[in-house]
This record gives C-alpha cells, sequence and structure tokens, in this order.
C-alpha cells in the first residue's frame, strides 16, 4: 500500500524510540539495554489502547536485529531486517494474536518452532498481542521456555515481547519472568502539539479549540487521536477552517456552554427555560446518562474552577466554557454543589430501573429547580441585589421546609440528625420502658423489618432507660445498631446506647415460639389419639396443631 493511501495512526506509526511520544523514559531504558547487551529473556508492555505497547514490540524487534545495530537504528533507508519487520514478513520475528490464538497446542507449536535458529536475523522473537487472552494451560506450557530460552549459533537467542490491556490477568509466574513496561496515557499537551504538527504536515486547516476537543476525547491515546484527526479532515472537502463547533457535530460532542446555560436557568429558578436547554441537549443524540455524567463534571468545575489557570492549556475545557464556568462559580455555594452532586448520583442510579431515562432526568431537573427556590444567602446576594441587607441574611436552615429537609435527609443518609432544624416541642414523648414496647413501637411505626430483627435475630442480654445491652447472631443484617440507633433517637428524642455482650442473654421471642411450639407436639404425640392414628396409619406425621376454633 502507498503511504499516502494510509490513515493517519498507520502513516505516522514511529519507527525509532524517538518517534515515540509521551513514553521516554521507557524508550531510554530499553535503548540502553539494547546497547549494553542486558536484554531480558522476555519484554510486557501494558497500558490502555492506542499508546504504543505494539509498536514499541515491533521497534525493539527492529533493534535487536537491525544491521547497523541499535545506535543507527533504521528510519528511512531500512535495512534487509528492519524492511521485513515493518511490514510483518520477517521469518524470524513472528507476530501472533493471542485473541485468536489462545490453547495449549498453539504455545506448543510456538515452543517447537523456537527450536530452530533465525534465518537471517541474530535473535528469534515472539510477538503475542492481548496475551492476557491465553488460556491458563497455555500460560503454563510458556514458563519452562520464558525462564530458559534456548541460545543460537548465530549469538542471539530468543526473545518474547509481551502486550496486553489486562495487566491483572496476567499471572503472576508469567510477571516474575518478564522485564514489565508500564506505558502511560499521553499528556495532554503533548498529544495536542503532536496531532497540530501531523494536522500541519496534512495541510489541514483545523483551530487549536478543535484539536483540543480531539485531545480531550482521545483521553490519552495517540491512536484515538490520530483517528480522530483523519475524520475531521476528511469532513472538511471544502478547505474552509474547521472551528470547534463543526467538530462537535462531527463527533457527535454537544457544547458544555448548554449545561452552563442549564445551570444558570436552575438557579434562577425558570423552568422552562431548563427543560427547553435539556430538550435542546437531548436531540444532539446526548444520551441521559451521558447528560448526568456531563452534569457531574460541570458540578466538579463549579466547585474546583479557581484551582485552574486560563492560562494553562485545560483539554477539558475550552476557554469560552472556562469563562462561563467562571462566571457562574461566584454565584453558588459549596454546600448546594454538593447537594446537587448527591442527587444526581442519586439519579444516575435510578437510570437503571426506570424504563424511560429521559423523563427520570427532566424530573431530576425539576427537583433541583424545587431545591433552589429556597432562598439562601448566598443565591439572594446574586440574584436579588436590591433586596435591603437584612433580608439577604437568611440562612438555608431558616428557608428549608420540611419537605426539603426530608429530600436531603434521603440523599445524604446524615446520621447526625441534630442539625436538622426540628421543633422539638412537637415530638411526642414516647415512653420505651421494656423490649415489648421497643418491639410494639416498630410495629406501629411500620418499621416491619426491624421487628422482624429484634424478634428473631436478638438476644436481649438488659434493658434500662436509655440503654440496651444484646447479644446477636450470624444472620443479624450488619448495619442494625446503627439503624436502631437512629430510628430511637427519631422516636424519643433521646440517644440510646446500643451494645454488644458477650453473654448469652434471654432466648428471642422465635426461640420461645419454637419452643412452645414443640412442647405442644411433644405433648400431642403422647396422646391416646395420636397413638390409634398411627396403629391406623404408620406412615402418618404430625405437621401442626390448630385449635378447634381456628
Amino acid at each position: 500500500m502507498n503511504i499516502k493511501s494510509k490513515v493517519l495512526a498507520l502513516k505516522y506509526r514511529p519507527v525509532v524510540f524517538n518517534d515515540i511520544i509521551g513514553q521516554k523514559i521507557i524508550s531510554d531504558a530499553i535503548f540502553n539495554a539494547i546497547k549494553n547487551n542486558k536484554t531480558p529473556n522476555a519484554y510486557l508492555f501494558t497500558g490502555i489502547r492506542g499508546v504504543g505497547k505494539t509498536t514499541f514490540a515491533r521497534i525493539v524487534a527492529k533493534a535487536l536485529n537491525c544491521k547497523n545495530k541499535v545506535d543507527n537504528l533504521c528510519k528511512e533507508n531500512l535495512c534487509e531486517n528492519c524492511f521485513s519487520i515493518s511490514n510483518s514478513n520477517n521469518i524470524d520475528v513472528i507476530e501472533i494474536d493471542a485473541a485468536s490464538k489462545t490453547s495449549v497446542d498453539d504455545v506448543r507449536d510456538l515452543i517447537d518452532i523456537s527450536r530452530y535458529g533465525p534465518t537471517s536475523s541474530k535473535y528469534k522473537i515472539f510477538i503475542i498481542d492481548e496475551v492476557h487472552m491465553l488460556s491458563k494451560q497455555a500460560f503454563n506450557a510458556l514458563l519452562k521456555t520464558l525462564e530458559e530460552p534456548p541460545q543460537y549459533q548465530t549469538g542471539g537467542g530468543l526473545k518474547f515481547i509481551f502486550a496486553t490491556t489486562e495487566i491483572k490477568k496476567i499471572p503472576i509466574t508469567v510477571l516474575s519472568r518478564c522485564q514489565r513496561f508500564d506505558l502511560s496515557r499521553v499528556r495532554s499537551e503533548e498529544l495536542f502539539l503532536y496531532i497540530q504538527n501531523v494536522c500541519k504536515l496534512e495541510n489541514g486547516n483545523i483551530s487549536n479549540d478543535a484539536l483540543r476537543l480531539i485531545v480531550k476525547i482521545s483521553e490519552g491515546s495517540v491512536r484515538d487521536a490520530l483517528s480522530l484527526l483523519d475524520r475531521a479532515l476528511l469532513s472538511n472537502q471544502n478547505d474552509k477552517r474547521l472551528e470547534l463547533a463543526d467538530l462537535q457535530k462531527i463527533f457527535g460532542y454537544f457544547d458544555k456552554s448548554y449545561l452552563v446555560e442549564l445551570f444558570e436557568n436552575i438557579f434562577i429558578g425558570n423552568q422552562q427555560k431548563t427543560l427547553d436547554n435539556y430538550r435542546n441537549i437531548y436531540n444532539q443524540g446526548v444520551e441521559p446518562k451521558i447528560f448526568l455524567n456531563d452534569f457531574l463534571e460541570i458540578l466538579y468545575y463549579l466547585k474546583n474552577i479557581k484551582l485552574f489557570d486560563k492560562n494553562t492549556k485545560n483539554f477539558d475545557l475550552n476557554n469560552k466554557e472556562f469563562e462561563l464556568i467562571k462566571a457562574l462559580s461566584d454565584k453558588i455555594n459549596t454546600e448546594t454543589l454538593i447537594l446537587f452532586w448527591q442527587f444526581t448520583i442519586k439519579t444516575l442510579e435510578e437510570l437503571n430501573v426506570v424504563s424511560d431515562q429521559n423523563i427520570s432526568v427532566e424530573m431530576f431537573l425539576i427537583r433541583l429547580l424545587h431545591i433552589k427556590s429556597l432562598k439562601t444567602e448566598e443565591y439572594e446576594k446574586n440574584y436579588s441585589p436590591h433586596k435591603k441587607l437584612e433580608e439577604n441574611k437568611l440562612s438555608l436552615e431558616k428557608n428549608v421546609n420540611k419537605e426539603t429537609i426530608s429530600q436531603i435527609k434521603n440523599i445524604t443518609q446524615e446520621k447526625n440528625m441534630e442539625n436538622l432544624d426540628v421543633n422539638k416541642d412537637k415530638i411526642k414523648d414516647i415512653q420505651v420502658k421494656s423490649f415489648n414496647d421497643l418491639i410494639e413501637l416498630c410495629n406501629t411505626n411500620r418499621e416491619i423489618k426491624l421487628k422482624y430483627e429484634l424478634e428473631n435475630n436478638v438476644n436481649l442480654v438488659n434493658f434500662e432507660n436509655g440503654r440496651i445491652e444484646i447479644s446477636i447472631n450470624e444472620k443479624l443484617e450488619k448495619n442494625f445498631i446503627k439503624i436502631l440507633s437512629n430510628k430511637l433517637l427519631e422516636w424519643t428524642n433521646k440517644r440510646w446506647m446500643i451494645s454488644l455482650s458477650s453473654k448469652t442473654g434471654e432466648k428471642s421471642k422465635k426461640e420461645i415460639e419454637d419452643l412452645a411450639k414443640k412442647k405442644i407436639f411433644e405433648d400431642e404425640i403422647k396422646t391416646e389419639e395420636y397413638q390409634r392414628i398411627l396403629k391406623t396409619f404408620s406412615d402418618a406425621e404430625l405437621i401442626e396443631i390448630k385449635k378447634k376454633n381456628e
């Protein structure tokens, strides 16, 4: 294939160590090891997709077999070995895709091949991509050869080069026999400069903001960045300058400024515009889960935007988004942002159980509007500047109604209920004088689960006013004591001390009932009536006893 016709990811694939970006430390280490003839029996490259694992494998193979040695590694005028390795047709460098060659028989075939020395090269090299796909038996078959590879008359030996994205799936016995190199994501700044240069070489006309979007989407993967750049260049047939908005349409990536506008309408309290903002985003093809994740991202930046500098290359936000978020962040207090974050996480969980996720997100936004309709000092200061200073000093706690307190409680699951603005005079003075009173109180408040645990899995050791000592069994729910303490505080307006005891304690209500039932059965079995039945029906079995009026 003519190099001009290749996709950018292949056209600009590194051919020597210096071509690889973002991995200089690893490149230098491997270069020096080969130069000083201190190469391991097996290399293991791991990292996310598109950071250079297979590329490293091929360059290492070339460096070991290049006729010009590693110091003068071929880049343009390739020697015979480098040319054949670059084209994947070198008889001594065998590339295997472990995704399709997973069995122990495939590995045994490799071992058989390894007995024969290289034909034209110094080293025989096996490159195994996606090595984590090998079976357990296949890995075991490799162990002996990995540890003691054959040596050949050429002066070289057998080398293994592994590449994987799933390092945790590699057996420890294999890892211990390899020299491991963890390839990191390429830093955004370095990747930006790289694709900017490639864009110039391809005579592309793309703005820097648009290139930054490519960097953001690629998430540190060089191959992904080049593929996205290729797609952008192919979409530009009129040689016009591609701006950020153009690439957002090409990649189906919506402008974050829409989200910022949505936030502004939430804090103003404009329900119609808020829903219109969301529907506009949804109609662009953005799924509800993606929307909520981007919503969380904006919440993060609203909270931490002051930690970022506009002049630094922030690839998650363009200049416009940065300025909008910074202006809005000054109008929102931290408590509100944290509350919104918790509501968003809860809604993400709800999406897994609802049939129409779009409606669920709209209800989520309405809930946020309801919460924000409660005035805070910060809200008054930024959106109602004409009110008197005295009116601006109202706190969130004084304005939150009972319904909203309930919502906050459900989301945050705060155990310290003393911080809630509750009128203690209105709490009914409930007396709990015994363990049975406690069970009845659970029944009255419809805490069926709690009542069940008390009756079945709790043995009372001691009961006093404000203090309960119990022993428990392994069936008891792990959060039982915490739940019971919170409920008693809620019902009695008093903190109770609940402690575990090493003593056996009284029998549970369930145990007492079981013993009573057992005694009734034993007595019934001894009766003359039951004995007469057994004489007639020898295989009869007593299952249940009921009184006549039942």
